[in-house]
């Protein structure tokens, strides 16, 4: 795939980018290697290829979700100077 310095200007401008002129011309080559490196990697034939593993796939050992304690929310805020429905209350610091 050829690419040409205006379509290099192009897409430096949208990413914002400064290219300068003497660097176009060599930016553009760079990017045609790597297009057609890809364009290689594209062309080979994976059928017979197994897939790597993957973390996903792993399944995780985990316990079960049961309760394990009990409310204690009362004895709690017993200790505390104001509780209003379950909710500590405390000075205001900010007006």
């Amino acid at each position: 795939m050829a690419i040409d310095g205006d379509e290099i200007t192009r897409i430096a401008h949208l990413a914002r980018l400064e290219v300068g002129d003497e660097a176009v011309a060599r930016t553009a080559e760079e990017l045609a290697n790597i297009l057609e490196f890809v364009g290689q990697m594209n062309s080979v034939d994976t059928a017979d290829v197994t897939p790597m593993a993957h973390p996903l796939d792993a399944n995780q050992r985990l316990r079960a979700d049961q309760i394990t304690e009990t409310d204690r929310r009362s004895e709690y805020q017993a200790g505390a100077p104001a509780v209003e429905n379950g909710l500590y209350l405390v000075p205001k610091v900010l007006e």
